[in-house]
């Protein structure tokens, strides 16, 4: 008998003077509840928040929720706080001027009035709204009346199934809360010092229990275990007598190891002699010997047909009637089968039977004539043309459902095969005129859930980090002014954690805002879930993981997150996008033009310069160039924002002024298409790690993946937003699961991660330097004798922990953490004694590499050139254990405080000192004047 969820009310009160509101804990009892032979929740917290600080809030808000992820239009996170059933704490928000106080919501008209966008924005039926409104202002959690809670998959996953006799559609919404609310960079140090948290995320997440636990039982009968399987294969080969015996070796707890370890040939002769043995079964193969104990046993019993669920090479009618239910344990047929054994089978399922060829005298139609089911998946089948698998299955006049791999053996497009195989109605579970109406060409609707693995002295902590991924939600905070730099990640408590995934959903489920005061300081989020399709009692409830996600969006690639989708596929996608990749050669640029002339024509009169920079204003001081506070008075704008066509019209810049920006230069300084444009011309050049804009290739990521972990490869990614500095919102990661859910946080590229870099006293570094575009046609590029290394504060490191350490995986120190500058005729000299190089030659590396950058993008968007256009950009670049350089990203007007605060001893030419009160002089008289001092053409 089955207990039902409990009423899972997690309670909030005001606090003391009024002036915020108390998340409390539930206690045991108040949580929803596990069935009987569950592993039990033992006093769980209610809600667990830890969130860095709230901005200022503002009087006016919106809210944006797309398809793939959420925008809560509102104030940041309040400081850290932590709710447990030992203790709470007040949150007092701060007010302001801007934050207008208002009495406590009490009227549906109200909620109305200062929840309409959020209400419209969450996709809840107005017909729910007033009902929302009312166990908001109840906090009534009311889950556990209606919903149970059970194990499934062996107790690795859990479903919420309905109790209640029916549930119509949009009869009723129900709060969910969540559980644990964070950033990202954040979990690891949350999961280790909160109390409390790691157990409770480990149960949600059923990852707080060993897989292969042995009881002491077992422990005890271990040693007694080769006694008793030899004492057993006596008497079973005694009582057969020629006849086939069914023998479990599971229920013998014989795994491969234990087995070979018996010696039977040896100890018990009369088992290899026995030449009619069929199959031989250990469900729980051992990690040595494997091949070894199999070559011994196929030696040993020539006429087995299938050893360890996988048929050998002698698999024959036998073989075939057992996975066509003719022979089981209590039939497991004679040595002299009967001719016509498999003439009444139907349903044949040969799903990863390791079939090579499937050509063999007992499968024909002439052996199964009435053959309508066929399950071939999981089967290489390699020794077989394609065309000739075809045929020989169109030779059976009665199938009409076939289960395959796609791609696979019979091709890689689901249209073809059917189009190949006209009898066939059915494929893989679905309809093949449903497969011609949306010409899908991968279809698999039996998906197998990809559940969390771990070892058993795993730490709790590390586990709850790799399987959170299956049960993370995300939204974004913003105001009216800007979109928070990085996501809001959250886990729902255990009712809603243990609604999975359909892609026919019965419910749904959005984050919800409610503002019990009326203002953004008083605001709490929830998930609310409604059922949006009529549900009977006893029926699992779930929700679309994906909602609004279509195929234009990846859809059956992205669910490669939660489910195990065929690897082939991926792995062919990306065989493919590599054979493009290796066809592209650039060639030696012929852009016939004059160069560039100086802008400066008189010795008396200056040239205007309009910018919005501080340090130009302060240190653009050479007599040629003026600053004015006017662009409409200026020949040359240097501005750090995008000069389109409405700043145009506002600010009255026309198109005969200098601007410091080049047409279409988002092709180098985004970088997705920074990466389009290098493919497009070189393919994969030593000097770009392989890179993937998970907006449009991530199935070619996910079989690079594949192949990484098939050929036993690293496989440690880092994703970057594709217009952001300052590693703002990048994530390095080497999980699967978590590639694919962070593009729910903003568009990214995934790019391999140079786990082995060259390590400057142990710490990893980067070198920013300094590119001048003259033209792009002819190229007139410049390399700054002026670089800078930056340089990470820890010592580096590749253990899993340290990767949400960002001051040992990032270099950037400027805006977060503590900046130590080095010297960079200091780092060189130390360097080349660390690592006995030439830095020289380093640097002719990356003079070459620079210059094929633009080379790209000269040829690939020749729009970019314009004869008013000067322009400087930040190329950024990180040397491997190889001392090769590898490119991180270009940056438009990069920041060059260091340039300007710190003189520096040239390391090429003269080796002079550099004064950095002098970098916006000579930068601009190389780009406006045409002269070289301090700068050297590329």
């Amino acid at each position: 008998m089955r207990e039902a969820a409990g009423d899972e009310r997690g309670q909030r009160r005001r606090g003391a003077g009024g002036k915020g509101w108390v998340r409390l804990a539930g206690s045991g009892r108040d949580g929803p509840t596990l069935t009987k032979w569950a592993q039990p929740i033992s006093n769980p917290l209610s809600r667990i928040i830890v969130e860095p600080n709230k901005a200022q809030p503002k009087s006016k808000f919106s809210w944006k929720l797309d398809s793939s992820s959420s925008f809560f239009l509102t104030q940041q996170p309040p400081k850290p706080v932590v709710h447990s059933s030992d203790q709470t704490q007040q949150v007092k928000p701060r007010r302001t001027q801007s934050t207008i106080a208002m009495t406590r919501i009490e009227t549906y008209e109200d909620f109305v009035k200062v929840h309409g966008l959020l209400l419209a924005a969450s996709g809840l039926p107005q017909s729910l709204h007033r009902q929302l409104f009312q166990k908001l202002l109840s906090e009534s959690f009311d889950g556990g009346s209606h919903f149970q809670i059970e194990p499934t998959e062996d107790g690795r996953q859990r479903r919420l199934v309905l109790t209640s006799d029916s549930m119509p559609e949009h009869s009723d919404v129900f709060l969910i809360d969540h559980a644990w609310t964070f950033r990202l960079s954040d979990a690891y140090k949350q999961l280790m010092e909160v109390p409390g948290l790691a157990e409770r995320m480990a149960a949600i997440m059923c990852v707080d229990a060993d897989l292969n636990s042995e009881s002491e039982e077992d422990r005890l009968s271990e040693g007694n275990a080769k006694r008793s399987v030899l004492e057993v294969l006596e008497n079973e080969i005694t009582e057969a007598n020629g006849n086939v015996r069914w023998l479990e070796l599971e229920d013998l707890d014989i795994d491969d190891e234990t087995l070979s370890s018996l010696d039977l040939s040896t100890k018990s002769p009369k088992y290899s002699k026995n030449r009619h043995r069929r199959c031989l079964v250990a469900r729980r193969p051992g990690r040595v010997g494997g091949d070894e104990l199999a070559d011994k046993v196929h030696r040993e019993l020539p006429n087995l047909e299938i050893y360890n669920s996988k048929f050998t090479s002698k698999y024959d009618e036998w073989a075939m009637g057992f996975c066509g239910g003719v022979y089981d344990k209590e039939n497991p047929g004679s040595v002299d089968q009967p001719d016509n054994a498999l003439k009444q089978v139907t349903d044949l399922d040969l799903s990863n039977r390791c079939i090579h060829n499937l050509f063999n005298k007992a499968f024909t139609p002439l052996q199964l004539p009435c053959l309508s089911y066929l399950n071939l998946r999981g089967n290489p089948l390699e020794e077989t043309a394609v065309g000739d698998l075809l045929q020989l299955l169109r030779n059976f006049p009665s199938l009409q459902s076939l289960e395959v791999d796609i791609p696979g053996p019979l091709g890689e497009s689901a249209v073809q095969i059917l189009e190949s195989l006209p009898n066939i109605s059915v494929l893989n579970d679905v309809n093949a005129s449903k497969i011609f109406e949306t010409e899908k060409d991968v279809v698999d609707s039996v998906l197998q859930p990809r559940l969390p693995e771990w070892t058993a002295d795993e730490p709790l902590t590390d586990r709850v980090i790799n399987a959170m991924w299956l049960y993370l939600m995300t939204y974004r905070l913003a105001d009216e002014e800007k979109i928070d730099e990085t996501s809001v990640l959250y886990v729902m408590d255990e009712l809603g954690s243990a609604l999975r995934h359909s892609d026919e959903p019965n419910f749904r489920v959005a984050p919800f805002l409610f503002m019990p005061e009326g203002t953004l300081a008083s605001a709490v989020s929830f998930s609310i879930l409604w059922p949006i399709q009529n549900v009977q009692k006893g029926y699992e409830c779930t929700r679309d993981y994906l909602f609004g996600i279509g195929e234009d969006k990846q859809r059956s690639a992205r669910l490669t997150a939660w489910f195990n989708t065929p690897e082939n596929y991926f792995i062919r996608e990306y065989e493919k996008h590599q054979r493009s990749l290796k066809s592209k050669n650039l060639t030696s640029l012929t852009l016939d033009s004059c160069p560039t002339r100086s802008l400066h024509r008189s010795e008396t009169s200056a040239l205007h310069v309009y910018t919005d920079i501080p340090q130009v204003e302060e240190l653009l001081t050479r007599p040629e160039f003026v600053i004015t506070t006017d662009p409409k008075d200026a020949e040359i704008i240097w501005t750090c924002t995008q000069v389109d066509e409405d700043m145009k019209k506002a600010t009255g810049i026309t198109d005969n002024q200098y601007i410091n920006q080049f047409p279409f230069e988002a092709c180098i300084v985004m970088k997705h298409h920074l990466a389009e444009t290098i493919q497009k011309a070189h393919g994969f050049p030593e000097w770009l790690q392989p890179t993937y804009n998970l907006e449009t290739h991530l199935s070619q990521l996910i079989g690079d993946y594949c192949v990484r972990k098939r050929d036993g490869l690293n496989n440690l990614w880092i994703l970057k937003p594709w217009n952001m500095a300052r590693t703002i919102d990048t994530t390095v990661t080497g999980n699967r699961s978590a590639i694919i859910r962070l593009m729910e946080t903003g568009p990214k590229i995934c790019q391999k991660y140079i786990e082995h870099p060259a390590l400057f006293q142990g710490k990893k570094f980067d070198i920013r330097y300094i590119v001048l575009v003259r033209s792009m046609n002819p190229l007139e590029i410049f390399l700054s004798d002026t670089f800078w290394v930056r340089l990470a504060n820890n010592q580096y490191s590749l253990d899993r922990h340290s990767l949400f350490e960002y001051e040992t995986h990032f270099t950037v120190m400027n805006y977060r953490g503590t900046l130590n500058h080095k010297n960079t005729s200091e780092f060189v000299r130390e360097f080349e004694q660390e690592h006995q190089v030439n830095w020289l030659d380093i640097h002719s590396r990356v003079k070459k590499m620079i210059r094929s950058v633009f080379e790209a993008a000269a040829q690939v968007h020749p729009e970019m050139h314009s004869t008013t256009s000067r322009a400087m950009y930040g190329v950024d670049v990180m040397l491997d254990s190889s001392f090769q350089p590898k490119l991180l990203e270009v940056t438009y007007c990069p920041d060059c405080g260091r340039a300007c605060k710190y003189d520096m001893e040239a390391i090429v030419g003269d080796k002079e000192v550099i004064r950095g009160r002098d970098f916006y002089n000579y930068v601009f008289g190389c780009l406006f004047l045409n002269e070289t001092t301090h700068v050297r053409p590329l």
